[in-house]
């Protein structure tokens, strides 16, 4: 989830088969997550992203359009991951939360790590109806949605209880890792701990 440095219009200029579009949400992208949204104009996506003004907003209309259409592209993006490692886990689910938690823990150790897009998004923009937080909110959605599934195939008792208190987990290493690099290790530990000793053989 962490991202890496800012796209120049350089950089971006030599990608030709980078489309318009793409090169715009990479940039912006990356300019959100270092700086924060609100932190960020659209005339600064405009000069990293080396695109006329007028071409940013023949694919997006306004800025808040914009950034909804950023984190459905992470939206995407983090699910693609889910599903992969998931692939390799089939038919043990114990083993793919194990996975999922790894992949996350690493995630928030990555030196660029400036948050959870979806939860940063959230605090700017505390309005229910604003689309980002739409966005945001159908994410988290989703994560207790695939953790209860898991839960169910585990075979606990609770499944429900068991996915909101891994999404908290998450949730909670992802805001203190922003100060602590180390504030994922507890996560895989602290998350199994949560299976009841009878679903969790060995």
């Amino acid at each position: 989830m962490s991202r890496g440095t800012p796209t120049t219009a350089k950089e971006a200029g030599t990608t030709s088969s980078t489309s318009v579009r793409e090169r715009i949400l990479d940039t912006a992208a990356d300019l959100f997550y270092q700086e924060g949204v609100r932190a960020v104009g659209v005339d600064l996506v405009v000069e990293r992203s080396g695109v006329a003004k007028t071409s940013l907003y023949r694919h997006f209309t306004t800025k808040d359009e914009l950034v909804a259409a950023v984190l459905e592209r992470d939206d995407a993006n983090y699910w693609a991951a889910w599903d992969k490692t998931a692939t390799r886990h089939r038919n043990a689910p114990r083993d793919e939360l194990k996975a999922h938690l790894q992949w996350i823990a690493r995630d928030i150790a990555a030196p660029k790590y400036r948050g959870c897009p979806f939860l940063n998004v959230a605090t700017e923009f505390p309005s229910p109806e604003h689309p980002a937080r739409v966005v945001a909110l159908r994410h988290k959605i989703e994560l207790r949605r695939r953790l209860g599934a898991l839960a169910r195939k585990i075979g606990v008792a609770k499944p429900d209880n068991l996915a909101n208190q891994i999404a908290l987990l998450i949730d909670g290493a992802y805001v203190y890792g922003q100060l602590a690099k180390d504030a994922a290790q507890p996560l895989l530990p602290a998350a199994l701990a949560l299976i009841p000793v009878a679903d969790n053989p060995g």
